[in-house]
């Protein structure tokens, strides 16, 4: 399938899903309470399982993987301006856990949230550079012969 075709509707698509996260995002962010409230049994048995696995890891890892997908559709949505996904990121989770602290007194704004939030983004935005690359034909070798007929 050629690439000129497909482009637009990829970028349709990652608009649509970007919708879709950032509702979901939203929800999850805003939500009155702690939204692992209902989860402290499993929580309990996979720490007691897995003693390495502690709550402000789990917890860490998960507010990673909240905003992989903030990374990634980004990175697919702005291929020219990929430089803006960190920034815009960081925008979008200091936004949030300020709207935690001023608005939502049973949920706990956290600097580690910041951290979490932006490396998953990064990690979003880091996957769709690596696979960009992967696709991306490599530059024609010139032999030395070549390359001095270039240069005369």
């Amino acid at each position: 399938m050629d690439d000129a075709i497909t482009a637009p509707t990829r970028s349709a698509v990652a608009h649509v899903i970007l919708a879709l996260y950032g509702v979901l995002l939203a929800a999850i962010a805003f939500w009155p309470t702690p939204v692992d409230a209902g989860l402290g049994g499993l929580i309990a048995q996979l720490t007691s399982t897995l003693p390495a696995l502690t709550y402000p890891r789990l917890e860490f890892g998960a507010n990673i993987l909240l905003f992989f997908p903030l990374g990634v559709l980004l990175a697919l949505i702005l291929p020219r301006a990929r430089y803006l996904v960190v920034p815009l990121s960081l925008v979008v989770t200091v936004t949030v856990e300020c709207v935690q602290a001023i608005a939502l007194d049973q949920r706990t704004p956290s600097v580690m949230d910041i951290v979490a939030n932006t490396t998953g983004a990064c990690l979003g935005l880091l996957l769709v550079a690596v696979i960009a690359a992967a696709r991306r034909p490599a530059p024609a070798r010139t032999t030395t012969v070549e390359r001095a007929e270039i240069e005369d």
